[in-house]
């Protein structure tokens, strides 16, 4: 503690400014940002988080924009991508055959895509990827087989251990579900003229022996019946192909929508304008999380304007009108706990489950984000009381309880703070989401944490952030260590490839 200040001088030093002059310039400060950074109702999506008013990014503050570099990284990534893999012909067209899609790639393959191209059809393949996979945050659990979803010892005993049957390998806890029920009802869009059709599908898996997650049945609609059969490992090559494949196109519709857009990009828009717009420059929670928020609301534009205006709704089953539909669906589900992993992983029951990287990985980083953040906020602010009395602190996370999530209460999410764990568990969360969270939907390129020793000037949070890199670089090498003797490597946890923020 720098000078004479006692505790409480600190904090106001700090956190709030007693100085008329410094809490005139402090208000003005935040007066300038609100002006500049103004909440608006996403119109074509009502029912989601509000965003930034702007139409285009020429629209935003020159400091949240894409600098030059960043514009030229972005091309000269995406054409030196295209020219390395050899991909010449981008130009959208139907693909006769599989050999066709393969031919895009005229000098090389990398290995993942060799790897997909041997064994996408294969049943431990498909099992591994809702472990590993871009949308490893739905498999959950089976307790119980759901009433909708028939069945029965006979169907299911070639595929599980002879002698035994679902009720025992559920106690045992080796047998898991998916289910889309949030794409029941949305009808699918047309696409080139031709109709589209999207499944509700539900998906039983069961966890041999050896380890390994195969799926066992698959049901592609909600409710049974005799135009809904359920489909087995033992009917015919290309029925079980093809219920296989109606699985992946409600994955993609699940992970796209809500898991990456709403869960990452949307929701850390929201966290980004709630701190442009009441955290001044000198606040340490502005210093802590400013970086995490770098090109998010540019990033986000782009993404409206093409990816959601266009991309979806002319090439995907999901895009059509009621794609709406499915987005309140997936907003209404979106609570608190769904954001906060250690909770989240424990409510669908995947605590134990071998081989499931996601759950070893992220948890390592929420903890490694977690012990970063207490050292921080605990600086500052050394008892509950400087928490409630932070006027700036309490505004921002209203702000995110308004626009965020159209206030709420049961999402979970707090209107207010009342204590210091309170905010170190939702500046974790914030931190987590921006970074970890979006790597693992959307892998990433720029360093976690690269920016967090130079934010400080005080001793203790610069020592903090030295931690930090420590932590990272010890898992970073355990992760190496064990991907190399996988078959498929995980690497979207890698701190290597994390991003600082939603900025792709």
């Amino acid at each position: 503690m720098p000078g004479d200040l006692v505790p409480d001088e600190w904090f106001c030093r700090k956190v709030e400014d007693t100085v008329p002059e410094l809490l005139i310039q402090r208000a003005g400060e935040l007066d300038l940002r609100r002006t500049a950074f103004r909440w608006s109702v996403y119109t074509a999506a009502p029912c989601l988080p509000h965003i930034v008013d702007a139409d285009s990014a020429y629209g935003l503050p020159a400091e949240v924009r894409f600098s030059f570099s960043k514009e030229t990284e972005f091309a000269y990534t995406i054409a030196a991508a295209l020219v390395s893999l050899g991909i010449t012909n981008t130009v959208q067209q139907p693909w006769a055959s599989f050999d066709a899609i393969g031919a895009l790639f005229t000098k090389r393959k990398t290995e993942m895509y060799k790897y997909v191209e041997k064994h996408w059809r294969e049943d431990e393949f498909f099992g591994y990827q809702f472990l590993n996979g871009h949308n490893p945050m739905m498999i959950c659990a089976c307790s119980a087989l759901p009433d909708h979803f028939p069945v029965s010892d006979k169907m299911v005993q070639a595929s599980i251990q002879p002698g035994s049957s679902l009720t025992q390998e559920i106690k045992k806890g080796n047998i898991f579900l998916m289910d889309y029920h949030r794409l029941d009802g949305v009808a699918a869009a047309v696409v080139n003229k031709k109709q589209q059709y999207l499944a509700s599908p539900l998906v039983l898996l069961y966890k041999t022996p050896e380890d390994k997650l195969l799926p066992i049945a698959i049901q592609l609609k909600q409710k049974p019946g005799d135009l809904n059969p359920i489909f087995l490992p033992s009917d015919s090559q290309y029925d079980w192909l093809l219920a296989k494949t109606f699985v992946r196109s409600a994955e993609f519709a699940e992970h796209e929508l809500k898991y990456h857009l709403l869960h990452t990009h949307l929701l850390c828009e929201v966290f980004a304008m709630a701190t442009l717009r009441h955290f001044p420059m000198v606040h340490p929670l502005y210093k802590l999380l400013i970086q995490h928020f770098r090109y998010t609301q540019q990033i986000n534009i782009m993404a409206r304007k093409t990816l959601m205006a266009d991309y979806f709704p002319q090439n995907t089953a999901v895009g059509g009108p009621d794609m709406v539909v499915y987005l309140a669906k997936a907003m209404a589900s979106l609570t608190y706990s769904t954001l906060c992993l250690p909770e989240e992983i424990t409510a669908r029951g995947m605590d134990k489950i071998p081989n499931y990287y996601y759950r070893d990985d992220g948890l390592n980083l929420w903890a490694i984000i977690n012990r970063y953040v207490q050292g921080v906020v605990t600086f500052y602010y050394t008892s509950d009381a400087y928490v409630t009395r932070d006027s700036e602190l309490q505004n921002w996370i209203l702000d995110i309880f308004t626009h965020g999530f159209h206030a709420n209460s049961g999402s979970g999410i707090p209107r207010s703070f009342r204590n210091v764990p309170e905010l170190v568990k939702f500046i974790t969360m914030v931190v987590f989401t921006a970074s970890a969270q979006h790597a693992a939907v959307n892998n990433g390129q720029v360093v976690l944490g690269a920016e967090a020793p130079d934010q400080y000037e005080e001793a203790m949070p610069r020592d903090q952030a030295k931690r930090f890199h420590d932590d990272l670089k010890a898992l970073k090498e355990d992760i190496h260590l064990r991907n190399s003797l996988l078959p498929v490597p995980y690497t979207h946890l890698d701190p290597e490839h994390i991003e600082n923020s939603v900025a792709i």
